[in-house]
């Protein structure tokens, strides 16, 4: 490894954060979508299918579900067609448009025929010698590129040494990074997945990407069954939809603190009931999915909602006491018996006892 590899890796860091701080001022919320390989490069290979079809068919039905379910939204695509993108393309093509989320999407290969499930990485240093094998496998891509020592300054995708240079970097999007992670994971158990896990590695598509990115494996193609599910219109639609509800909690979660405008006109949960930001709500139902604005489950009532531990937890009302909010709750009892009152500070949830201490409402 050469000598001089960390102050290269500081000196760009330095241009990510200004890159990074640009990105701020963006105002329209925008995605890139990133299917992997293409082109000359097939990625894994199955029996029936190869990698790059199916994760360009799930990059697309995701970019249309995101359409329809969120019209503001702008989406980008590192590739639509069956074309083959450097890998440093991709992250410039997101860094270019200062996008809010990146997500490379990707199907899992193991010389092990029972290995299977989704998995969703974020950049950092490899946990297991099983993670450093799937980095390797999908940064070697960068050996079709004629001037990869170059542009990647010397990175060797073989080379366990390369990846030791990491230790010098730090991502400013980690926790955003693996919260959206998370969040794509439990969305994956929700629709019958199995559960891999959150994982972290070194891959070359996430290193120069300023903004909170992660690369979902969406299962093994040497499975024959996950594979069955892959080559499937049906299996696919359904990976593409736990992708969207991710994308979706978290586009809430931007919007509630950011003070923007939820799908129905009404500020999100971030809005401020006093000047100490200590705000009071009433808690009526969860769902493990956004629910439309008019839904019947609502009652003709006027909701917002927020997003935890991967649940839309829908609210009524903005109250400065615990008093008035709980005489809300009483009202709202009849239609939602298990309606209570929630509390939040500056737009994050606060244990109630806590906000009453706040509003000395003992």
């Amino acid at each position: 490894m050469r000598t001089h590899f960390p102050h290269r890796m500081m000196g760009l860091l330095a241009l990510l954060i200004c890159v990074a701080a640009s990105a701020l001022s963006a105002e329209v919320f925008t995605v890139v979508i990133d299917p992997g390989h293409g082109g000359k490069d097939p990625g894994a290979l199955g029996t029936l299918v190869r990698e790059k079809d199916v994760v360009l068919d799930v990059g697309l039905r995701l970019g249309k579900g995101i359409r329809q379910k969120h019209p503001d939204v702008k989406i980008i695509y590192t590739r639509d067609t069956d074309v083959f993108i450097p890998l440093q393309n991709r992250a410039n093509i997101a860094n270019k448009a200062k996008a809010d989320l990146f997500i490379s999407i990707h199907a899992d290969w193991a010389p092990n025929k029972t290995a299977k499930g989704a998995s969703t990485f974020t950049l950092g240093q490899n946990r297991s010698k099983e993670n450093l094998e799937i980095a390797k496998r999908e940064n070697s891509v960068i050996l079709l590129e004629e001037d990869y020592q170059q542009r990647y300054e010397g990175f060797d995708p073989n080379s366990a040494e390369s990846y030791i240079m990491f230790q010098f970097m730090q991502d400013n999007y980690m926790n955003q990074s693996i919260h959206f992670a998370s969040t794509l994971q439990q969305r994956f158990i929700a629709n019958g997945r199995a559960d891999r896990g959150v994982r972290q590695d070194v891959f070359l598509v996430l290193r120069n990407t300023s903004m909170p990115s992660v690369l979902v494996e969406l299962g093994f193609l040497t499975n024959p069954e996950e594979e069955r599910f892959l080559s499937s219109q049906s299996g696919r639609q359904k990976l593409a939809n736990s992708i969207l509800d991710a994308f979706t909690a978290f586009k809430t979660e931007y919007d509630q603190k950011n003070g923007l405008k939820n799908e129905n006109g009404s500020q999100a949960t971030s809005t401020q009931a006093d000047p100490s930001g200590l705000v009071y709500r009433v808690q009526t139902m969860l769902s493990p999915s956004a629910l439309p604005t008019r839904d019947s489950r609502f009652k003709g009532i006027k909701m917002d909602h927020y997003v935890e531990k991967g649940y839309y937890k829908y609210t009524v009302g903005a109250f400065s006491s615990f008093h008035r909010a709980n005489e809300k709750r009483k009202e709202l009892s009849k239609q939602f018996p298990d309606a209570f009152v929630v509390s939040f500070l500056n737009g994050e949830r606060i244990p109630v006892n806590e906000a009453r201490k706040r509003t000395n409402e003992q």
